[in-house]
């Protein structure tokens, strides 16, 4: 009999969600659109930037350098100034994010063996993107001092650093974000579903006579659990293999790994939202307590900044985020390969949060009935 009513309230609670023309916009309209900004245009890379040069030295390696640079895939644009006005007025203007200052005598000195140095005006009001231009030019100019006649003179005593990028070896943008929006998507999907769910039903009229029905209290919360699992395991399937299929990312690990974690991630995901859910009294208070949660956890993570660069007093606060567990979770079985035991390090602080919310989410459900 027990089987017979969760059954009904869960094909009750998929029906819900699926014949709302807003419950389907919400389940198809959002991941579409993440997949395509956050996979191709909201990428943490600088390319096709706009620079301005200043080159007041006609020799052959001030020259070198204006070749260098301009031939260069991450600039755009190379504008040619004529005077320092023109180049404090393009970084005022916010026209060009650097501008290079070649001195007079910069051909002559290299010849000479002596220190040429160059000016680079930086924007700091981008602050990221002038670094990682500042990164490049560093680069330009230290491959053209290889070269010059103090450089090949000095390369026997040089000690020179080869790189290695391990897990990604190519740095494609790709592979970092798109298992990244795996775990993300099924935070937004998973939390709004469950979220509306007793709001709704409070809004309907219907939740006073479900509270009465044969179904108990941990009955209507497994059947409130499961449908946003269902969907959230939907979108993590399309997903993955547009991340295998699509964008190349190698699944070095175990789907089933994946699979398995991704259960307890997404109970402790709905569990967050019931409770949202049965604080809130109407559907709008709903989705605010779902973007009120959601944008913190974001932020939380380590989706963007390592969480070991945050304060010491705001990393203790991100270990009630499910998601930060996932993300580790996700990138590590499609890049590495971690093991079981490391999967499971991440997977029992989920276990707990959903533990957690789900046993708040109760308590308030009969306090409500009291």
């Amino acid at each position: 009999m027990w089987w017979t009513r969760l059954k009904a309230l869960i094909v009750k609670e998929l029906l819900a969600v699926l014949r709302d023309p807003r419950g389907r916009t919400i389940l198809i309209g959002p991941p579409i659109v993440q997949l395509l900004v956050f996979s191709y245009a909201a990428t943490l890379e600088v390319r096709n930037v706009d620079v301005m040069l200043l080159s007041r030295d006609s020799g052959y390696w001030g020259q070198e350098l204006v070749r260098r640079i301009e031939g260069s895939p991450t600039f755009r644009k190379v504008i040619v100034a004529g005077t320092t006005a023109s180049v404090r007025d393009a970084i005022d203007r916010q026209t060009v994010t650097a501008a290079i200052e070649i001195g007079a005598d910069f051909s002559r000195r290299i010849e000479a063996g002596e220190p040429a140095d160059l000016q680079v005006i930086l924007d700091g009001r981008r602050s990221n993107a002038s670094q990682i231009v500042s990164g490049y030019i560093t680069q330009i100019v230290a491959t053209l001092s290889a070269e010059t006649p103090a450089g090949v003179r000095g390369a026997v005593h040089s000690v020179t650093t080869v790189p290695r990028n391990w897990f990604n070896p190519n740095l494609i943008f790709q592979w970092f974000m798109v298992p990244n929006l795996i775990a993300s998507i099924a935070l937004l999907i998973g939390l709004i579903v469950t979220a509306l769910s007793i709001a709704r039903e409070r809004e309907l009229g219907t939740f006073d006579q479900l509270m009465v029905s044969p179904l108990r209290t941990h009955e209507i919360l497994i059947g409130k659990l499961v449908p946003p699992m269902i969907i959230g395991l939907f979108h993590m399937t399309v997903y993955i293999l547009a991340a295998i299929f699509i964008f190349g990312v190698p699944l070095r690990g175990s789907l089933l790994l994946l699979y398995g974690s991704s259960l307890f991630y997404l109970a402790s995901v709905a569990g967050l939202g019931l409770f949202i859910s049965a604080l809130s009294m109407t559907q709008q208070q709903a989705i605010l307590g779902a973007f009120l949660f959601m944008v913190p956890a974001m932020l939380l993570s380590g989706f963007a900044t390592p969480i070991e660069n945050m304060p010491d007093w705001l990393q203790p606060v991100t270990l009630i985020n499910p998601l930060r567990y996932f993300l580790v979770i996700v990138k590590g079985i499609f890049l590495k390969d971690i093991p079981l035991m490391e999967v499971w390090h991440q997977t029992w602080p989920l276990c707990v949060i959903a533990a957690g919310t789900l046993s708040a989410a109760s308590w308030l459900f009969r306090r409500r009935l009291e």
